[in-house]
Order: C-alpha cells, then structure tokens, then sequence
C-alpha cells in the first residue's frame, strides 16, 4: 500500500532548482532511501515533505491526504516526524524529558487541569513518562533516562532525537543524516535501530551519505543529482546503474567518502 505520494514536487530559491519536478511513491512499512551528491536536493526535499519548505509546484499526498502547502503543525498532526541533520536538542532537559516533549500532539489536557493538578492530569502525565521510558529503551538509551542531554555522547544524542521523534507515533518517519559524524560503531547502532524500526513497522524516509548502511537496511532509493531524479529502484538496481555510479557512487568510491563505504 502506498503511504506517500509525491508528484511533479518543485522548489527553487532565486535561480537555483533545489528540487524539479519530483514523483515518487512510499510504500507503507518500507526503508526508503533518498541519495545523492552534495547539493543534489535531499535536506530540501526531507524539508518539503516536512513542511518546512512550501513547494513552488507539486502534490505531497500522506495516507491519501493532500499536504502540499500546509503548515509545518499540520504535517506532524497528519503524521509525518523527523529529525535533523544538525541536531535539535534540548540541552536543558533529560533525555526522558526531551522524549516526552515529543509526545504533545497524543496529549490530552487543559488549563484549568494543569492549575488544578487535577488526577487525570498526574494519571496523563504519568503514562506520558512511562511511554518515553519504553522508547529510550527501545533505542538503546534506558542507561540515559535521567541524564541531561548536555552531558550525553553524540551518537546517544542521535539515537534521543530518533526516540522523540517516534513518541509523536508518526505514520513517516524523516530521517535526515542520522549516522552524519559517528564512528563506525556509532552508525551500527544507527543500522540496527532502523532495522528494528523497519520489522515492527515503521515507514522510513532516510537521507545518508553512509553507501554502506544505505545499502543494508534499504527496501528502495531514489537518487538525486541536481535538483531531479536521477534514478529509483531497489539497492541492487541502483548500484549497478550507470548514471548512478557516474553520478554519485563511483564520485564516493575515489573520495574522502569511500570511508563510508
């Protein structure tokens, strides 16, 4: 079943075409992978489908509702989370803390229950802790639960804005270079918990320059260059496409990023 549609989706600042024309499908409990060279339209793309970007032109289509052009707040209430390629934290909280804010949109409450410290508020807020605590645990953090995200390892930090995006329970989950700045055990962590996400699932939107765990945990990717796409397939496909290797994945074999690999 398709999750998300996208079709002829544009945008340009000024001049420059970040994204032209663009149309793809989601299907529903996929790993979706979005590639790319530097400047080929991904985080543009990852921000369109979030709503932080208006498109110029184009539909965006979740579970059959049309986006495209909405409010950021009504991407997330229709069930669309995300994280960031640089992070978003809230250093002055705790890990647990900063899950449970993502938990606001499933909250139910009022003023006056708040000003009142009214039981089914303490009962609410009770069950809002104990869902954040099983998502820490779910992503590997259960040690962090009362720690405060300023003291916490980077790659811990990444895997925390995963746990807050999930506590939304989000129909499409963006991630946005979640391995970016990890050491090679950092992003294996990140490998299996996208695997994890992928069995009990959930739908993934990945952005990664990591070819390595792309390739693992992928169902299908969409390549970009310059704004369009370039190619769509299964890993396998993509790999062995020529455009693609010229494009992109045979630019990353004879670089810096060949580390990846």
């Amino acid at each position: 079943m398709t999750l998300l549609a996208v079709q002829g989706l544009s945008k340009a600042f000024g001049g420059v075409h970040a994204n032209q024309d663009l149309s793809f499908e989601i299907r529903a409990g996929t790993v979706h992978s979005i590639i790319g060279p530097n400047g080929a339209g991904k985080t543009c793309l990852i921000n369109l489908l979030s709503g932080v970007y208006r498109p110029d032109a184009g539909s965006i289509r979740l579970d059959g509702v049309e986006l495209a052009g909405q409010a950021t707040h009504r991407f997330a209430a229709a069930g669309v989370g995300r994280t960031f390629q640089n992070l978003q934290v809230f250093f002055n909280m705790t890990a647990i803390e900063n899950v449970m804010t993502g938990r606001h949109l499933r909250e139910q409450g009022s003023l006056l229950a708040s000003l009142l410290r009214l039981p089914s508020l303490v009962r609410a807020e009770a069950a809002c802790r104990e869902a954040a605590r099983q998502l820490l645990r779910a992503v590997g953090l259960a040690a962090y639960e009362d720690a405060a995200a300023d003291s916490m390892p980077y790659g811990a930090l990444k895997r925390l804005e995963i746990a807050r995006a999930l506590a939304a329970e989000p129909k499409l989950l963006l991630l946005d270079e979640p391995a970016a700045g990890l050491n090679a055990t950092e992003a294996q962590e990140i490998d299996a918990l996208i695997k994890r996400l992928a069995a009990g699932g959930t739908t993934v939107v990945l952005v990664e320059h990591n070819m390595k765990l792309v390739m693992g945990v992928s169902d299908r990717v969409t390549v970009l260059d310059r704004g369009r796409k370039l190619a769509d397939g299964t890993p396998d496909e993509v790999a062995r496409d020529p455009l693609v290797i010229e494009a992109y994945l045979g630019a990353v074999e004879g670089s810096a990023g060949a580390a990846h690999a």
